[in-house]
């Protein structure tokens, strides 16, 4: 948020004088209307167990026009790759034949579904949705942490969090004419969202059915991202559908409606691939129906995201990536990912063992921040368990650089506090274009020093603020002294990424 200690960055400079007289009294009660609001709305999330309201920090993260073009540009190259590989997974698998990428990525992997292959999308889309995970690092460039090209979540938070931010500070959003920060700056719209991701769905369907039919597949009541599973249906107008409402005919899908079945065309689906087609992946599975991967083939039925896509966000194949964009693109990354290390190389390996103590480690198919050892902050025992976990599965982890994530001031009893944070915008892809939704999820770790910013994990998320233009701005106050100490991090580190 700030340029140096006291002077605020210049897309920030409107929101910080809005906020600079409201002193700490004021700040908590606003702090505890977000909650509120979040609780009479239902905007939950499972965390240990307990059903909490989803924690949203008061103070936004604020983005400006460029750097939001070079995310946004960055973005549709990333997905651009990602279906490029995956037609070819599923297709000829010629940049295997090619050297590109070693065979044994694909033969290990758990995601690489053989009954997928040769299933060809309607309008060649099996990324519908995306969520790119974004960090800055310690030199303010941005860097690609991970690929979510599975079923991607959190999007129900960021319309959610737009809308208690305009309800709660109202005045940060005033229209044209007034004293408002939105109205000064242009803060860019999230609304737009379901109707996009609608029309995505409709164009994915089957090229014979000119009024598709749409439905959101959810595990229950009982899946953490429930309440965005409904929220999603309810805005997009469509059905929200469990496992037993469907059935599969004739290699046709069906929804049982109290006027008797009718025929399904595409199919969002927030159900794992083990356990969305039972004659195919876990027999058990009470969760999808069979038969869903039959007419999928068949041609009669969509599924989005498509099954199988698991492949590309293995954190294995993310080391392939800016490869993968000279293979398929012949471009250079907008955005590079974060310095990373493969560790099937035997001489890498032991390279990694003997310095997993200046190392962040990742299991290639964790999600939710869940596996991660930072090895600067493990203990021995820590790291002794995790260099026999590595040794006995090399395959099964990456290697990665440490990286200090920006902070940004975020809400902690009284007064504001610098925390890590990250950024997961969110790409529609609808076969003629890449849209991104402005501004994404931005997710802040609440613990002090802690670097996992999963809600998952106990994180939380801040209303992230696109701004169309750069716009007139005032000078920089000059630092004074303010009812609310705004405190940035001081350490040899300091390069004003707070």
């Amino acid at each position: 948020m700030f340029e140096r200690p006291g002077v605020p960055r210049a897309p920030y400079q409107g929101l910080f004088a809005a906020l600079q007289p409201l002193g700490a009294d004021e700040l908590r009660f606003r702090a505890d209307q977000l909650a509120r609001v979040f609780t009479d709305r239902g905007v939950t999330f499972d965390y240990a167990g307990e059903e909490r309201p989803f924690p949203l920090d008061l103070i936004p993260r604020v983005i400006d026009a460029a750097e939001w073009d070079l995310i946004a540009r960055a973005v549709r190259q990333r997905v651009r790759t990602l279906e490029a590989f995956l037609a070819d997974v599923y297709g000829g698998r010629q940049v295997f034949h090619d050297g590109i990428v070693p065979w044994r990525l694909l033969q290990s992997s758990p995601h690489f579904h053989r009954v997928a292959d040769g299933i060809r999308p309607a309008n060649g889309v099996r990324v519908h949705i995306a969520g790119i995970d974004i960090i800055r690092d310690e030199v303010g460039d941005f860097r690609v942490l991970e690929d979510n090209v599975r079923t991607p979540s959190g999007v129900s938070y960021v319309l959610e969090n737009r809308l208690a931010m305009m309800r709660t500070l109202p005045a940060l959003f005033a229209g044209p004419g007034r004293d408002g920060v939105g109205a000064e700056q242009r803060v860019r719209p999230v609304d737009d969202y379901p109707p996009r991701l609608l029309a995505a769905l409709r164009k994915a369907a089957p090229g014979s059915v000119t009024d598709p039919t749409v439905v959101v597949l959810t595990p229950g009541v009982y899946n953490a991202a429930y309440f965005e599973h409904a929220l999603l249906a309810r805005l997009m107008g469509v059905e929200l559908v469990e496992g037993r409402d469907l059935v599969c005919e004739n290699n046709r899908a069906y929804m049982i409606t109290t006027h008797g079945k009718r025929p399904v065309h595409v199919i969002y689906r927030r159900v794992d691939d083990d356990f969305l087609d039972p004659l195919h992946f876990r027999a058990d599975s009470t969760l999808g129906c069979p038969g869903l991967l039959n007419a999928a083939r068949a041609g009669t039925v969509t599924i989005a995201n498509a099954v199988g896509n698991g492949v590309a966000d293995d954190k294995l194949l993310y080391t392939y990536v800016p490869d993968l964009m000279k293979y398929y693109l012949g471009e250079q990354p907008l955005i590079g990912n974060v310095e990373s290390h493969r560790l099937a190389d035997a001489d890498t390996l032991e390279w990694a063992l003997e310095h997993l103590d200046t190392l962040v480690l990742k299991p290639v198919d964790g999600a939710g921040g869940k596996g991660i050892v930072i090895g600067p902050r493990a203990d021995e025992q820590t790291l002794a368990t995790l260099a026999e976990a590595v040794r006995a599965d090399p395959r099964g982890w990456i290697a990665q650089r440490p990286v200090a994530l920006s902070t940004s001031p975020a809400l902690i009893g009284d007064l504001p506090r610098p925390r890590h944070i990250d950024l997961r915008p969110f790409a529609v892809n609808d076969g003629d274009d890449v849209w991104l939704l402005p501004g994404g999820l931005t997710r802040v770790a609440l613990p002090e020093g802690e670097l996992v910013v999963n809600s998952s994990q106990g994180g939380g998320s801040k209303d992230t603020w696109v701004l169309s233009e750069p716009g007139p701005r005032p000078a920089p106050p000059e630092p004074t002294p303010a009812q609310v100490h705004w405190e940035p991090t001081r350490n040899a580190a300091w390069d004003g990424q707070q």
